[in-house]
């Protein structure tokens, strides 16, 4: 087994060199690709010609650096010209989020961190319909998330959106006018064991959700009768789990790309964290996920939460859209043949050059959702 310490400074951390590192991200924001999707490549371009280190607080402050120029214009024009400031909030969203990107895992990061958060609220409360912020309790605590509802003068049904491994409920918000267009209201939350989520990953951390579906059911200006659950990457495990243990209080679970079982296997696990597919950081971001330090630490722990070990994979389910490429290197696409296996009765869709959530040159995120998710979506909300 490896044994690799997540320390500040681990030559591990980005798993590609400085020139490596620059060149990938121009590809990838020219191809508007995660995690630097939606970043002006003007900013892009002037970042990677200003740092000149690999070590993650030098990296993370170059990006946020060029977020507090954006910062400055949205607030000082947030008085004349709100639509403007919107737009510079945002950007400056995606600067401070890709510095904090893909964890939070040294003292910047944390310091920036916030900073993303609102920026982002700032962007929302210009939106037409706002983002509304809500705080769900839970355990003494609060489950926080983004609520954006369409002004259609009708209650419409909902689709709870989860963040993924380095995303955050930001992340799955900031789509939310492809919802709205299609008369779906939009709930973004953090994961549990990310962002802002009170629960840690741990068995049983799926109360955290069916604390959200309480509070659902209390809204009067959301259908609470007609409910879906989109994980998106690492959270298509709690779509598929809840899919199971909220059978009777949902309409449907997209699992887009999500770990079932065969990821919690060390002899896939261990390897897959050194998949080009992933930027830099996917070691370090997983153990976080998992509250460990190494990745001995990781082998061990991960395999008790496959939902095949867990009995999930034998109850009954919720209607349930399967959605992956066959070339994932992130996650084993075994795993939503094994789901389809069990669920004889779910839709699934592969895209056979799909590398991670079934994204390619020919079937980029944006189209899959257009042609895919969407249609099951209006299918399953009786909106179709």
């Amino acid at each position: 087994m490896w044994f690799v310490p997540i320390t500040e400074n681990n030559p591990y951390q980005l798993g590609r060199t400085l020139t490596a590192l620059k060149a990938e991200l121009l590809r990838r924001v020219r191809n508007d690709l995660m995690p630097i999707a939606g970043v002006p490549v003007a900013d892009v371009l002037e970042v990677i010609n200003s740092v000149d280190s690999l070590e993650r607080d030098a990296w993370a402050q170059a990006w946020a650096a060029r977020g507090d120029r954006h910062l400055e214009r949205a607030n000082a024009l947030a008085a004349t010209d709100p639509a403007a400031a919107g737009d510079e909030y945002r950007h400056a969203w995606r600067l401070f989020q890709f510095a904090r990107w893909p964890v939070e895992n040294t003292p910047f990061k944390r310091h920036v961190y916030p900073r993303a958060l609102a920026a982002f609220r700032n962007h929302g409360r210009l939106l037409d319909p706002p983002l509304e912020m809500v705080r769900i309790p839970f355990d003494n605590q609060a489950i926080v998330g983004y609520l954006r509802v369409p002004r259609s003068g009708r209650t419409p049904p909902l689709v709870i959106g989860i963040s993924g491994l380095d995303s955050r409920k930001e992340d799955v918000m900031a789509l939310a006018d492809a919802y709205l267009t299609r008369g779906m209201a939009l709930l973004a939350l953090d994961m549990p064991g990310t962002g802002e989520a009170p629960a840690p990953l741990e068995r049983g951390a799926e109360r955290m959700f069916a604390a959200v579906l309480d509070w659902v059911a209390g809204r009067g200006d959301i259908d609470a009768r007609r409910v879906v659950i989109q994980g998106r990457s690492w959270s298509g495990y709690w779509a598929a789990l809840l899919a199971a243990t909220e059978q009777s209080r949902i309409r449907g679970a997209v699992l887009h790309g999500g770990p079932i079982h065969h990821y919690f296997q060390p002899q896939w696990l261990g390897p897959s964290l050194q998949s080009p597919e992933y930027l830099y950081d996917y070691l370090p971001a997983t153990a976080a996920l998992f509250g460990v330090e190494t990745l001995d630490e990781l082998l061990a722990i991960a395999p008790g939460y496959s939902l095949q070990t867990l009995g999930v994979l034998d109850r009954p389910s919720a209607p349930l859209l399967l959605i992956n490429g066959a070339r994932d290197s992130q996650i084993p696409i075994a795993d939503v043949e094994l789901l389809a296996a069990r669920h004889p009765a779910a839709t699934v869709w592969i895209n056979p050059e799909g590398g991670h959530m079934g994204r390619s040159p020919a079937w980029p995120g944006k189209r899959i959702f257009a042609e895919v998710t969407a249609p099951w979506l209006a299918r399953m909300l009786d909106l179709s």
